[in-house]
């Protein structure tokens, strides 16, 4: 018998998990048959979640800790488009269309591309990063994500000196995320960072976690993880990157100025207007735990903020 090696293996001929795990309903009769046969006919029809990522290497800019537990990480969940709810975006996101998939790469660049996924998932080795994450609602989170460092592909577009920012856009269409229209915030989502913040190597380009794809709920085929600042900064289901010259709006920032600034560093000096920022409570424990400065990272990214007001630029 024949058997692709998984590097010659397309994103879009995997079969889902879910069609992979119900493959004995898929033979017992004729109605589930028939629908079997129409997800395998149709591999565009859902997301390709919980795809194994094999030969991942385990990258030395991992923390120690130990991650968080699957269930938390993939159920309670901040993606408007498919609710306000924390529950929301894993029963509503099931069947969100990931393949096929581009990412746009344009702007202030000497060479524009388009990446298929099949692209993005070759583009650099593969490796597992665990790091920790804190949203700015007070909660946190260690995920061993899968991915590579943003600039591998960052510097396949070669930015030109004009080039001082990163503006990210993510994935809307009203069919699929009717919850959007009730979000309450602009959509498409939309995040930026600095040129500088966006070439570090701490700045993943995600396209799994705990050794498989992503999930729809957690930004499937590809997102960007930025781990020194609140979660709401790392962008999911990305689609379009723009190089730009001036700084660009941010989606929180856009709804409401006066909490959400444009850089988001973790920082548990500056509180959010609404509640402390100076501890947090891990998903899964109950005891609360102090926040770390740039949540831990500050050996490896102060630097880029020397001189800076950071309860200014908040």
């Amino acid at each position: 018998m024949l058997i692709k090696e998984s590097v010659e293996i397309q994103y879009s001929e995997v079969t889902p998990k879910s069609l992979y795990l119900n493959r004995r309903s898929f033979l017992a009769g004729v109605p589930a048959a028939f629908l079997g046969a129409r997800e395998l006919l149709s591999p565009s029809a859902r997301a390709q979640a919980g795809v194994r990522l094999g030969n991942l290497a385990k990258s030395q800019l991992s923390t120690g800790e130990k991650p968080s537990s699957y269930k938390d990480v993939t159920t309670y969940n901040n993606f408007y488009e498919f609710g306000t709810s924390k529950d929301q975006p894993a029963q509503l996101a099931k069947n969100f269309k990931t393949s096929p998939w581009v990412v746009s790469v344009e702007g202030d660049v000497a060479k524009p591309r388009k990446f298929s996924m099949e692209e993005v998932l070759k583009l650099a080795p593969l490796e597992e990063r665990i790091y920790r994450h804190r949203c700015v609602e007070g909660w946190s989170i260690v995920v061993p994500w899968v991915g590579y460092s943003l600039s591998a592909l960052l510097k396949q577009v070669e930015p030109t000196s004009k080039a001082n920012f990163v503006y990210f856009e993510s994935y809307y269409d009203l069919k699929q995320m009717p919850e959007g229209k009730h979000a309450g915030i602009p959509l498409p989502y939309i995040e930026g960072l600095r040129l500088d913040e966006a070439m570090h190597p701490l700045a993943l380009l995600s396209v799994g976690m705990y050794g498989e794809s992503l999930p729809p709920q957690d930004g499937a085929p590809v997102r960007v993880v930025v781990p020194w600042k609140y979660g709401f900064k790392s962008i999911k289901s990305l689609v379009r990157i723009r190089l730009v010259s001036s700084q660009p709006r941010n989606t929180w920032n856009i709804a409401n100025a006066h909490e959400y600034g444009f850089y988001s560093n973790v920082n548990p000096q500056v509180d959010h207007p609404r509640w402390s920022q100076s501890s947090e409570r891990r998903l899964g424990e109950l005891r609360r735990r102090p926040t770390l400065m740039f949540n831990g990272y500050a050996d490896q990214v102060a630097q880029m903020y020397a001189g800076m007001d950071l309860k200014k630029n908040f």
